[in-house]
């Protein structure tokens, strides 16, 4: 059986046994919903997370056609709440769950959101609650049913939807109406604004844009009566689906539009994750049951380091294994945490059983257990279990408890004992310590929620330091959690220099640890305001090789400035590691992912990374990946936070970039993140939330923390590796990527077209050409591209990747008032591929007439009646711009249509 065919069997085993979400016939199972430990004990956000799951699984039910609902969901409580009802944890933790109950974010107050990284149809990467939302009923009348925007935000995770709206854009022209950003156009709207008194005016309009001015609000027909859609108006009891081909709104200028170009639905049945089931899926004879819940918890976090130590881990490896876990043991394993060591060849030995982290004495009995020898054969089965072993000696088993399992692999066959290992429900983090350790390494990390890193044991690498620290198990609160601020290797001959940026956020318990490969240089760092600490300021262990900088107490804030000297050539790294300064101050923190663990070369890979503090999004900040094969190929790629490309949205702190020089085997992936230019800054923007009853004396609570500067910082960070095979030798060629922030203008009869430069390859190099557009029929354009009028490109060169374009040409036709025109490009390559047609942008020629001060709203059938009414009992009853999800999730305020319960009794009746 030939490698690919041993990928391909591997890839779809992981799928249908790793941990996640699984659609396992009709029923979702393995629905993680994990409460952070900064949120305070209160048993009743358990009732109202399973009464929401319940009501949403029902909901689900009916907006699918009857074909899913929600089975089983385990809800995770942090390990101080207190309880007897709570059963052990398994794989489950807070970093890797999709569903998040924690504080609120500033950007979105109590507004529930889901984090969305990728393209289309691309899973998400976590919904977030706060607390408050789920335990003030008072949030059902301005948010909606709970269950409602449950499935809402269940559609952005699972299926990679948009909103259907856009508050940047709540109004748009249309062949000379003024017309709402909704799904579907057939949805018919009346336009007022609502005055102090709470009477109604016809809006007024903006002289520049010729659309309505940010006090206008949207009214729904009082006889309206639809049942779509649920990415435009989940809190509307009539809602029940999502959009269909058939009612679409395609001129809608909102984010579903622009990211997908496409109904809902479609993407739902045509992109997503579940397409193949969903649409093979038959409906359900009955409604479901209501999902069975289980609640769970991790008490105290135990780890058993089980470490090679056969023939092929002599010389250089067992001597960077010492360092990486003693590394691992003095500054990233958290206090109070259980910790035991094993160490295998053709023996497995035990040395040390479960100990308890209580003091620094403690730590380094620990690394003095350490081993530091090698030879034997490689029976990795054996050290499996003895591990396991150790673990169950505190409480029968080992649910919940980890192990960090360290080979090279070289020689046994581990495939006897992956199922057993697996079975026993330890989180099993794999290190690979060569390009030949078994495959089933992966199988089991993946398996089990732990993480798959293949470190390589090139010295100046520092890859086993870095993975070792990043083995952490966030519980939600990273006040408490380590932070790599730097990692950095050279080889040299004279002098190993740099800056490592101490910020605001960190500064507690900081490192600064030095391994060398041959003699001891001589080492000077120097502090913000100048103070030298030199080797006699530091401890050296000679066996090891490390100098180790212990920082007491809070570390000066600012640029510190290390100086290494060696006057033969060797290699040195630097690795500093710092933690949160204050309780109650999250540190900065980066996370680090591929979009695709496997991958065969037919779909372009992206490199993520998420640079945020408590939630805030850091942005401009300077952001490099470094890709890097077990066969020793590295590619450097700086990752973008432009909105274009890969990247999703701009200035939402997510930087991202196609990755497309792919080779064969186990890569692994590194991210340096700095700002020492004075550049990057935090992104905080006010959210308006998904609003359905306004009273007067009711406002939505505003939540906002003032942020703190930014100032110079730096951070390194580790991601899992991932695996590629190729069918060919070289990877494939990718044609430019799709461009999604076209946008047109109409000035006179000129047409002013902006978009972001695409590449030869995806968002790399330089496009060799482009292909506009136009036409009077958005639905033509968007499917029969080569049907449109063209507009004369040979004076246009395409710019480099990243760039803005401007192009500016007349249709040579007269536009008259009141028309509309759609606009879309394509991109090729040298070798004549061409990209997907862009999102389809739209410009209307619209010039102001004598009663341009204001909308008139003739067919409006709205009676005194009913506004009196809302004036007595203080009800504003109108349908107010909101944002369920109407929003651009960088943070920036979108919009959307809600009506109350209580003004829809009133304009339905």
């Amino acid at each position: 059986m030939d490698s690919r065919m041993v990928f391909v069997l591997l890839w779809m085993l992981l799928l249908s046994t790793s941990t996640g979400i699984k659609l396992d016939g009709n029923g979702y199972v393995d629905v993680v919903i994990a409460i952070s430990s900064k949120v305070p004990q209160d048993n009743r956000l358990i009732d109202k997370i399973k009464e929401m799951a319940t009501e949403g699984s029902l909901y689900l039910y009916h907006a699918l056609d009857e074909k899913v609902y929600f089975r089983e969901a385990t809800i995770l409580v942090p390990p101080q709440w207190n309880g007897t009802n709570f059963t052990k944890a398994r794989t489950e933790s807070f970093g890797k769950a999709k569903i998040r109950i924690d504080n609120a974010n500033p950007s979105y107050g109590f507004e529930p959101y889901t984090n969305q990284y990728g393209e289309c149809g691309a899973e998400g990467e976590y919904i977030h609650f706060t607390p408050e939302y789920l335990l003030n009923d008072t949030f059902i009348e301005l948010y909606g049913s709970r269950g409602r925007i449950f499935v809402h935000e269940w559609a952005h995770l699972r299926w990679g939807v948009f909103d259907e709206c856009n508050g940047e854009k709540p109004f748009y022209h249309s062949n000379g109406r003024i017309e709402a950003t909704r799904c579907s156009k057939n949805i018919k709207v009346e336009f007022y604004e609502v005055t102090a008194g709470g009477s109604l005016q016809q809006c007024s309009i903006d002289p520049q844009t010729l659309l309505p001015t940010e006090g206008c609000k949207i009214f729904l027909n009082r006889n309206e009566i639809t049942n779509s859609s649920i990415m435009f108006l989940p809190g509307l009891d009539a809602v029940t689906t999502f959009c269909h081909e058939n009612d679409h709104n395609y001129e809608a200028p909102n984010m579903q539009n622009k990211k997908c170009g496409k109904a809902t639905w479609t993407v739902i049945f045509e992109d997503s994750v579940d397409k193949d089931a969903l649409r093979s899926l038959k409906p359900l004879q009955s409604p479901p049951p209501p999902p069975s819940f289980k609640v769970v918890q991790r008490k105290q976090r135990i780890v058993c380091l089980i470490l090679d130590v056969s023939k092929s881990m002599e010389g250089s490896r067992i001597l960077q294994l010492q360092q990486a876990a003693t590394h691992f043991l003095r500054h990233i394993i958290e206090d109070q945490a259980r910790v035991g060591i094993v160490s295998f060849s053709t023996f497995a030995s035990t040395l040390s059983p479960l100990t308890t982290i209580d003091s620094d004495t403690t730590r380094e009995n620990l690394i003095k257990l350490l081993p530091k020898v090698a030879g034997g054969w490689t029976k990795m089965c054996l050290g499996l279990s003895q591990g396991l072993q150790i673990l169950r000696e505190d409480n029968g088993d080992a649910l919940g408890d980890e192990i960090v399992f360290l080979t090279d692999g070289q020689t046994d066959n581990i495939a006897g004992c992956v199922q057993s290992a697996v079975q026993s429900g330890a989180i099993i983090h794999t290190l690979a310590f060569s390009d030949s350790a078994a495959p089933e390494l992966t199988e089991m990390a993946i398996k089990t929620g732990g993480k798959f890193l293949s470190p390589n044991d090139k010295t100046t690498s520092n890859q086993l330091m870095d993975a070792f620290a990043s083995l952490t198990l966030s519980t939600g609160d990273y006040t408490n959690e380590p932070v790599q601020l730097e990692s950095v290797g050279a080889r040299t001959s004279d002098w190993f220099n740099g800056t490592v940026s101490v910020d605001q956020t960190v500064g507690n318990k900081t490192s600064f640890v030095i391994i060398y490969e041959i003699n001891f240089p001589s080492v000077y760092i120097q502090s913000p305001s100048g103070s030298v600490y030199t080797q006699t300021n530091m401890s050296h262990d000679v066996s090891q090789k490390t100098v180790t900088l212990n920082i007491p107490g809070t570390t000066e804030h600012g640029d510190w400035k290390y100086s290494i000297q060696t006057t033969i050539l060797q290699a040195l790294t630097l690795t500093v590691t710092s933690q949160a300064t204050q309780a109650d101050v999250p540190p900065i923190i980066v996370k680090t992912h591929m979009n695709q663990q496997f991958s065969d070369g037919t779909k372009p890979m992206i490199v993520f990374a998420e640079v945020s503090q408590n939630y805030r999004p850091v942005i401009n900040a300077d952001v490099w990946a470094t890709l890097e094969s077990e066969t020793g190929s590295v590619h450097t790629l700086r990752l973008l936070d432009n909105g274009a490309g890969a990247d999703a949205f701009q200035d939402d702190g997510i930087y991202s970039r196609y990755f497309i020089k792919m080779v064969n085997g186990r890569s692994s992936l590194k991210v340096r993140v700095k700002n020492q230019d004075g550049q990057t800054r935090f992104a905080v923007l006010y959210i308006h939330g998904c609003v359905i009853n306004v009273q007067l004396n009711h406002p939505k609570p505003l939540v906002f923390v003032e942020p703190l500067d930014v100032g110079n910082f730096t951070r390194t960070a580790t991601g899992e590796s991932f695996e590629v095979t190729l069918s060919g030798t070289a990877p494939p060629n990718f044609p430019p990527n799709r461009i999604t922030d076209l946008s047109a203008e109409i000035q006179e009869d000129t047409v002013l077209l902006n978009w972001t430069a695409p590449g030869e390859d995806l968002d790399q190099g330089r496009a060799k050409s482009y292909e506009i557009r136009w036409s009077f029929d958005l639905k033509m354009l968007r499917f029969n591209f080569s049907n449109g009028y063209s507009v004369n490109t040979t004076a246009v060169s395409p710019q480099e990747t990243g760039s803005v374009e401007q192009h500016s040409f007349n249709l040579n036709i007269t536009i008259q008032n009141g028309t509309t025109i759609f606009f879309a490009v394509q991109s090729e390559d040298k070798q004549n591929a061409k990209s997907e047609t862009s999102n389809i942008a739209q410009a209307s020629k619209i010039l102001p007439g004598p009663k341009s001060s204001g909308i008139s709203n003739p067919d409006m059938n709205f009676t005194g009646l009913v506004i009196s009414l809302c004036v007595v009992t203080m009800i504003i009853c109108f349908i107010v711009v909101f944002a369920v999800k109407c929003r651009k999730l960088s943070a920036q305020s979108d919009m959307a249509l809600i009506v109350s319960n209580e003004c829809q009794n009133n304009l339905y009746a």
